[in-house]
């Protein structure tokens, strides 16, 4: 049996605005409505739907709620900071037991065709069971390669060596790994793509636990040792695992493929002959989307007029280009794009001037996750915010007090139980309630549908971090 571990701790930019530190790509909703760690989790579904997931802090909540929605089980490895795939291998493969087939698999990536790709990794599979009857090669590491489709200086590479086949009747298409080449320039690409050899590295490995930390050992022990302290005094809360803050800050951040795979053997590729992309840039997230004959792409509420070569991704509202060529138009409830297509992977420049400026939305979006459900931010002035405030059935907020606001509570949909103080309230749709300042207080959804509030604070502050928390569900709890 395989058991998937999926890397989803990663705060990529390069799809800025939707994608953002608190809330990175692998969960923004990109395709039918649907995040590509969900797609990632239903593709491997088909493998186990037992599996490990390596995030962060952060996203704890995410990760769970994508889970759900994927029905798939599994534990959570909680990174206190982020160190790189290295690492976060390292420690999903101390989680498991030495003989278990562990699939790494990145979070962001899409492969439409699941059929493909389950045959694909089965075959895999049935490759290291006959490596591990020849005492040579019983510790291979098995990578995925894909046939590349123009020269790009977006992936790695990795080049085929000797063919691996045999026998007549091993009909599994593998090779030794020549050479992985990182990310090259443009004539180096075209040079990968014609020798006919090269493959786009996909980031997908498959080995046993016991293989990888033998790897490990040998070429990163030190990254291998800082991991199994971690891992040991490790602490545990239901689904979620935190290894040891200090001793994980420690560790060296370090890829798998410059620790480990371009120095391991032996390392096997099969090609992989199907669609794939990383979805890294927003050239990639049009390419999802099929063309008009003037070669635009819209999706969502897009609609272009006598322009040519235009993608506008407007999932929220109306968004109309006219006149326009070679353009990329982003639509966020906070933020928007407008790109040149000669430009459009740049988005990291941008990402990079709005942090150094502190403009919130370089991190933060405008509608934040919580463990609860979520809020959007409608309106802020200098001593009032309104937010949209929904919680999922059977859900609640920490009991809790502000020191510097009030709060006013409108119910629009569903139905409110209210800690107010001493007393508690049951609230329905158009009914409300004031928190005065300095009132412990709480809100929850008794009910089976989800609860939504019109929430008006007004105070002489009215940050998020003018809250004290004397009891939560999810342990976030200050002294």
């Amino acid at each position: 049996m395989i058991t998937p571990v999926i890397l989803c701790g990663g705060s990529g930019t390069r799809l800025w605005p939707h994608s953002r530190k608190s809330f990175p790509k692998q969960f923004v909703p990109l395709i039918d409505n649907k995040s590509l760690l969900q797609l990632t989790l239903e593709r491997v579904s088909h493998l186990n739907k037992e599996l490990i997931c390596v995030s962060s802090e952060e996203y704890r909540f995410l990760v769970i709620d994508t889970m759900h929605a994927a029905n798939i089980n599994g534990n959570v490895i909680l990174e206190p900071v982020a160190r790189n795939t290295a690492a976060a291998m390292a420690l999903a493969a101390l989680l498991s037991k030495p003989e278990t087939l562990l699939l790494f698999c990145p979070s962001d990536h899409h492969v439409p065709d699941v059929i493909a790709f389950t045959t694909l990794i089965q075959q895999g599979q049935a490759f290291l069971l006959k490596q591990a009857i020849n005492k040579s090669t019983e510790n291979t590491i098995l990578t995925f390669g894909v046939n590349p489709t123009y020269p790009s200086s977006a992936y790695g590479y990795i080049r085929q060596g000797t063919s691996l086949r045999t026998y007549k009747k091993n009909s599994i298409n593998a090779f030794e790994v020549a050479e992985f080449t990182e990310k090259p320039d443009l004539n180096r690409a075209q040079a990968l793509l014609l020798s006919g050899t090269a493959l786009w590295n996909s980031g997908i490995f498959l080995c046993t636990a016991k293989t990888i930390l033998l790897a490990l050992k040998k070429h990163a022990p030190d990254i291998l040792s800082t991991c199994q302290e971690a891992m040991t005094k490790a602490s545990t809360d239901n689904q979620f695992i935190r290894p040891h803050k200090a001793t994980f800050e420690s560790c060296r951040s370090e890829s798998i493929d410059y620790a480990v795979m371009e120095k391991y053997n032996p390392v096997a590729v099969i090609p992989f002959t199907s669609a794939w992309s990383d979805v890294g840039c927003w050239n990639a997230v049009a390419d999802l989307t099929p063309a008009d004959p003037q070669g635009n792409r819209n999706h969502g509420q897009a609609i272009s007029i006598e322009s040519k070569h235009t993608f506008i991704h407007a999932p929220n509202r109306l968004v109309v280009a006219l006149g326009t060529d070679n353009l990329f138009i982003i639509d966020t409830p906070d933020a928007i794009l407008v790109a040149a297509s000669s430009h459009v992977e740049k988005v990291k420049q941008v990402v990079a001037k709005l942090e150094q400026e502190n403009i919130y939305q370089s991190v933060q979006h405008r509608k934040v996750g919580r463990p609860w459900g979520n809020y959007d931010s409608v309106d802020v002035g200098e001593r009032h915010q309104i937010k949209r405030i929904t919680v999922r059935p059977g859900a609640k907020l920490s009991l809790q007090m502000h020191y510097y606001r009030a709060e006013h509570w409108i119910v629009v949909k569903g139905t409110a139980l209210v800690t107010k103080g001493e007393e508690q309230i049951l609230l329905t749709e158009n009914q409300s309630t004031y928190i005065p300042l300095g009132v412990t207080h709480r809100l929850e959804n008794p009910g089976k549908t989800d609860l939504e509030i019109i929430e008006v604070q007004s105070g002489s502050y009215l940050g998020e971090d003018d809250i004290v928390r004397f009891a939560d569900t999810y342990g976030r709890e200050k002294s």
